[in-house]
């Protein structure tokens, strides 16, 4: 069975405030009061930059424990000393999500290594923006299993584990406006999305009566590498800040465990991909 590469785990550094302050800010985090997420342990994938970034952030900042999991290693390496800073313990992972037994073997690692898990955020994806004629059948798989197979498999082994520790669990699956609507040469990254969505209302109505929770959300667009990079005649101030992302979602996780949000659209004011 393959394996993720594990770099530099569980070190805990004395408390270094300023790329996380600057990305989580500290009047948003004082709003939440006495509520957080200490003891419990969060795996984030595409946690490299981006989104990824700012939710491994926002939960460490909330006390959880994040195993950070992206396919670019230096750029896990560098978030690292940001997520200690917060007092917790924090693990890279080089992992590709799409490949089964490598996803099934970073589950295992987390569960053996931090004993629990009770978090796991699908966040990594891809894209290639070319018109049918021009996608390769290689490209179209790469989109579909980075997008929409990696979130099965890790949700399913995730699941497993929630379900044999009989602890409350969260599963949080990033989808995108592009689930919710289509525009011209990306179809394998909405064919991935909406089934991403799909998948995550499939599993809010499965693992509902094990106290799993499962919530997809719909982002709009976000001042993330992943868009600029590909689309650098887009505005970023009609963008929205991914720590803004992550704080929404950080608050879903808090919610009383008498409720579950299926399903939560958060879009910039200026931007208008949906509606």
């Amino acid at each position: 069975m393959a394996e993720p590469i594990v770099t530099d785990a569980f070190a805990i550094e004395p408390a270094t405030r300023d790329f996380a302050a600057a990305e989580v800010g500290t009047h948003e985090a004082a709003a939440f009061g006495a509520a957080d997420l200490r003891g419990k342990v969060a795996f984030v994938t595409g946690a490299a930059s981006g989104l990824g970034a700012a939710l491994a952030a926002t939960l460490a900042q909330a006390g959880a424990d994040i195993v950070a999991a992206d396919l670019r290693t230096e750029p896990l390496q560098a978030s690292l000393a940001i997520l200690r800073g917060y007092g917790v313990r924090a693990e890279a992972l080089t992992l590709d999500v799409g490949d089964p037994p490598t996803a099934h073997a970073a589950i295992e690692r987390t569960v053996d290594r931090l004993g629990r898990l009770d978090i796991l955020v699908n966040n990594a994806g891809t894209d290639v923006t070319l018109p049918i004629d021009a996608l390769s059948e290689q490209e179209w798989l790469r989109v579909i299993n980075t997008n929409l197979n990696g979130p099965f498999l890790l949700a399913k082994h995730a699941a497993a584990h929630m379900r044999a520790s009989a602890t409350p669990g969260d599963i949080v699956n990033v989808a995108s406006t592009a689930a919710k609507r289509a525009w011209p040469n990306a179809s394998a990254y909405h064919a991935s999305k909406w089934g991403l969505l799909g998948l995550s209302h499939a599993l809010h109505a499965e693992l509902r009566p094990y106290d799993i929770r499962v919530t997809a959300v719909v982002a709009g667009g976000m001042r993330t590498p992943f868009l600029l990079d590909r689309f650098p005649d887009l505005d970023p101030a009609r963008l929205q800040d991914p720590a803004t992302v992550a704080l929404a979602i950080r608050q879903v996780l808090l919610l009383p465990r008498e409720s579950v949000i299926p399903e939560l659209t958060i879009l910039p004011m200026q931007e208008t991909s949906w509606p």
